[in-house]
């Protein structure tokens, strides 16, 4: 059997079995009985290859599963869309409580820890998925495990180096101290923090369009070459060293936010992983095209937002998105980011 050919492969170092619980009102401290539960096996990577698969991109995720749920699988409908290495120990699960017409409540089990020798089959599977599949992206995302044998996380810079060897852009979404480790090492391509998280990154509130922006460059000065900053109510802004575009989509009714920053890198990656090139001016100097990958981003949020699931389900009732470059630096934004 030939390999899948992809320009995007996907790494999920950390996944989790999500369960859904849906309910038309919480009682806190009381008993609930939920109008229906959804079973989903998932993680940043995994609902990234979700989605590309939506429009036909091929998208093999490469994922560490504990081989004490061996069927997980075939039973989430997995059987041949993800590349997995079966590591010792079982899932952990992530707990999602959706209200009718109410907020979004997610509680997240840590990683589950990873032996050393685990980590590195994780680094030889991923850059061997990459060459087979012929890929120019490799998108590394979600919480990152404890490797066992240093009690902390894992090392991803040997995948760094293996991708800048190949060629190939690294998008890395992640969160929390391994976030803020990254974000000063530039090692990635592109980076997708939210306002928080971005704000953490650099020490300081974000208040303004400026302050995202400058808050970004600090990162490009690192070596990032985009960073995509989402910006809940306020769309999403993305920066490159010469360049920054602000997107956002008309307001829209919001069932479950899970899920929705996956989406963003879905929708950028498909509209410019086809098309990446060596950096021209045509191209802002980073090889792709920012702003149709951030229209599709919001654009592809928005819609995840609408659904019931954590996985993008399909890409009906897209609304449209509009793009402005160079947004005004001192328009305040909706939602702020306070250090």
């Amino acid at each position: 059997m030939s390999a899948i050919k992809s320009p995007v492969v996907t790494l999920t170092p950390a996944p989790t079995l999500d369960r859904t619980y849906y309910v038309h009102d919480l009682i806190e401290g009381g008993v609930n009985r939920a109008d229906g539960v959804a079973e989903e096996l998932a993680g940043k990577g995994i609902n990234v290859s979700k989605g590309l698969r939506l429009v036909g991109m091929a998208a093999p995720g490469v994922v560490p599963i504990g081989n004490e749920d061996p069927s997980v699988l075939l039973r989430t409908g997995h059987s041949d869309a993800l590349v997995p290495l079966w590591v010792d120990g079982n899932l952990r699960v992530s707990t999602t409580i959706v209200i009718k017409d109410g907020p979004t409540t997610k509680v997240n089990e840590a990683p589950r820890p990873l032996s050393e020798n685990d980590w590195q089959e994780v680094i030889r599977l991923t850059e061997k998925t990459v060459i087979e599949a012929g890929a120019k992206w490799l998108v590394m995302a979600g919480a990152l495990p404890i490797n066992l044998a240093t009690g902390s996380y894992v090392d991803l810079q040997p995948i760094f180096n293996k991708m800048k060897a190949l060629g190939v852009r690294v998008v890395l979404d992640t969160s929390g101290e391994p976030l803020q480790f990254w974000a000063k090492q530039g090692a990635a391509s592109v980076m997708k923090p939210n306002a928080e998280e971005l704000a953490s990154a650099v020490g300081r509130s974000l208040l303004t369009n400026g302050d995202v922006i400058d808050a970004a460059r600090e990162l490009i000065g690192r070596g990032v070459e985009c960073v995509l900053a989402s910006l809940g109510s306020d769309g999403m802004i993305a920066v490159t060293a010469k360049h920054s575009w602000h997107a956002k989509t008309p307001p829209i009714k919001v069932i479950n936010t899970v899920g929705a920053g996956d989406s963003t890198i879905a929708g950028f990656l498909s509209a410019v992983a086809e098309s990446t090139n060596g950096p021209t001016e045509a191209n802002y100097f980073v090889g792709f095209d920012v702003p149709a990958g951030l229209k599709m981003a919001v654009q592809w949020g928005a819609v995840k937002v609408q659904q019931p699931t954590s996985g993008l389900q399909n890409l009906d009732g897209m609304p449209e998105a509009t793009v402005i470059e160079n947004p005004s630096r001192e328009l305040p934004l909706k939602e702020p980011a306070h250090i």
